[in-house]
């Protein structure tokens, strides 16, 4: 092979593996929950493309990809695992804030299947009901590839994966609103929390709602979970008097309206929301400042 013909050899290998990288990227974060991980999965499968002796004989790259991903996304998975164990408070998923000024190749696709609320709900899987879980049921790959993954047969696999959906099912919202519909509530609930309206803001929550706050031992958040209408009301009102934001952006948040704000300690936020029946029955708070580096500056 000539040089020519090698470097044209590389540069359509590049292209096609460009064409791939939204949706690895995509496969990766929702099996581990972290975009800095995710792009490093995407990153060594790269490496390892080019390291093959002829990548020409890849029948499909796509599936190729996709096997080589996840192997490394469930690697990560299993690592992290024991490293959240030791995690300081609440762990929740890294945020995915929309960003329209960055490379469309390099974004996550921001709809449900990123959601905050399905994220959540994974992390209560074991690492091989989830890879079986999003492979199959997100990204439609046959349990026979899945089976090679995680080292079991297909007819395991499905099994893992009837298991983790009857865990995904009983945790999603049964009646999810149209994204107008959020938008509209996190409006009511972003005006009922300045305004100290404690009644307006009792009447947009669920009696049972979850809120979670995640600081890593980096930055001021919940020290647990807290539950019900009565007491997340207040402590919501409350943490708007007590040096709430100072600069507050309605935006896209893992694929549904969420906030971005900056408070008083000059911390930066990140606050999605989780909507059921027309109610908010989850608020998730990222502070970890190593969590939001990759947030876009949207004042």
């Amino acid at each position: 092979m000539t040089e020519s013909d090698a470097r044209e050899t590389e540069e359509r290998l590049a292209r096609s593996f460009e064409a791939n990288r939204p949706r690895l990227l995509r496969v990766a974060y929702t099996m581990t929950g972290s975009l800095a991980e995710a792009e490093d999965c995407v990153q060594e499968a790269w490496l390892r493309l080019r390291g093959l002796p002829d990548p020409a004989v890849v029948r499909d790259l796509a599936a190729w990809l996709t096997t080589t991903v996840s192997r490394l996304a469930l690697d990560a998975l299993n690592s992290a695992r024991a490293r959240r164990e030791q995690y300081v408070g609440t762990w929740l998923p890294e945020p995915l804030v929309e960003d329209r000024s960055g490379d469309p190749a390099d974004r996550v696709t921001l709809d449900e299947s990123v959601s905050m609320a399905l994220l959540v709900v994974l992390e209560r899987l074991s690492s091989a009901e989830r890879t079986a879980f999003v492979l199959h049921d997100v990204f439609g790959v046959p349990f026979r590839e899945i089976a090679g993954i995680v080292g079991r047969s297909p007819a395991a696999v499905r099994q893992l994966a009837s298991r983790a959906r009857r865990q995904v099912e009983d945790g999603r919202p049964r009646r999810p609103v149209t994204e107008a519909q959020q938008r509209e509530l996190v409006d009511a609930f972003l005006a009922a929390c300045q305004g100290g309206d404690l009644p307006g803001l009792i009447a947009l929550l669920d009696r049972d709602i979850v809120l979670r706050g995640d600081g890593g031992g980096k930055a001021v958040t919940l020290q647990h979970v807290e539950r019900g209408v009565a007491r997340v009301a207040p402590m919501m009102l409350a943490r708007a008097r007590e040096g709430g934001p100072l600069d507050i952006v309605l935006t896209q948040v893992n694929g549904a309206p969420g906030l971005v704000f900056r408070s008083s300690d000059g911390e930066r936020s990140v606050m999605a929301f989780t909507v059921d029946a027309g109610l908010i029955t989850a608020i998730d708070i990222v502070r970890n400042p190593d969590k939001l580096a990759r947030v876009p500056d949207l004042a």
